[in-house]
């Protein structure tokens, strides 16, 4: 058989009326579960006018929940970072025993639900236990303040980075980084020259997931921030208040911009998509 015959060679045998209902069935999930929800937020942000909408954006509960969303992005993303680049190194780079288990347990968050992530950090923050009342009386108080909040992200997404690094990290080996230790390089100098160019559309494709996730978190954070209006109250939680309130115009305008936020990850996570493929197909084929 020719390599023509083969490279031109259907990949799936389904006549085709089965293979347009497949199509219409995916669509219609699409359309209903992705598609509608993004159209009505944007519509009813924008019911009473694009002024209106950037008016109530201005109201301060709504300029602290967007400036307290962004401050936690910006410090749990970082944070995660870290851990999932230490946690990727530690287990491609050494055998060791229960690495197993490690693996299981960075993958925890993923089966464990945010609101009982949530009770566990006030559980052992609150003020009314012996660590989080000897904060609390030294005046760095966690639950229902920033450093809850942030412990509450960063449970949530910590396996983000990882999950995405350890497959790369695996399928590259590790010769490069025997060579470079072999030719005298430091540690240091190994990550920055060797690891960190191999693994970089990796790890920004796992920090825009994770900041997609901390951005968009709410049963964690509901629990330990209190839900402090204009101190404590993210964007997704301000949002649930406001539609409480009946204030839709408010609330849908909030919504609006974290939909727009999460259109621009998905953007960038699209794009780093081919990017990492084409990565991925040069070291398959070397």
């Amino acid at each position: 058989m020719s390599d023509t015959h083969l490279r031109f060679r259907p990949v799936a045998t389904e006549p085709a009326p089965v293979r347009a209902a497949l199509i219409l069935t995916s669509v219609a999930f699409l359309a209903v579960l992705l598609f509608a929800p993004l159209i009505v937020v944007f519509v009813e942000a924008l019911r009473d006018g694009a002024i209106a909408a950037v008016a109530s954006l201005a109201n301060p509960e709504a300029a602290s929940a967007i400036r307290l969303t962004l401050i936690v992005a910006a410090l749990a993303v970082p944070l995660n970072a870290v851990f999932g680049i230490s946690a990727a190194w530690f287990i491609t780079k050494y055998d060791f025993r229960g690495k197993a288990l490690l693996i299981t347990m960075i993958d925890l968050p993923f089966s464990v639900s945010p609101v009982v992530a949530g009770l566990c950090l006030v559980l052992t923050f609150g003020a009314n236990t012996a660590l989080g009342g000897w904060l609390v009386g030294h005046g760095y108080p966690v639950v229902f303040a920033l450093p809850s909040i942030v412990l509450a992200s960063m449970f949530v997404t910590f396996p983000f980075v990882a999950r995405e690094l350890i497959p790369v990290m695996i399928e590259q080996g590790r010769a490069e980084e025997e060579a470079a230790l072999t030719l005298g390089a430091s540690g240091w100098r190994i990550f920055f020259t060797v690891t960190l160019p191999n693994i970089r559309w990796a790890l920004l494709y796992g920090v825009l997931l994770c900041n997609a996730r901390a951005m968009g978190e709410f049963g964690a954070v509901a629990v330990v921030s209190g839900k402090i209006r204009g101190q404590t109250a993210t964007m997704p939680i301000t949002i649930e208040m406001l539609y409480n309130e009946y204030l839709s115009v408010a609330a849908f305008s909030l919504a609006a911009v974290l939909a727009l936020l999460a259109l621009v990850t998905l953007t960038l996570k699209t794009l780093l998509e081919w990017r990492f493929a084409d990565q991925l197909a040069a070291s398959h084929h070397r």
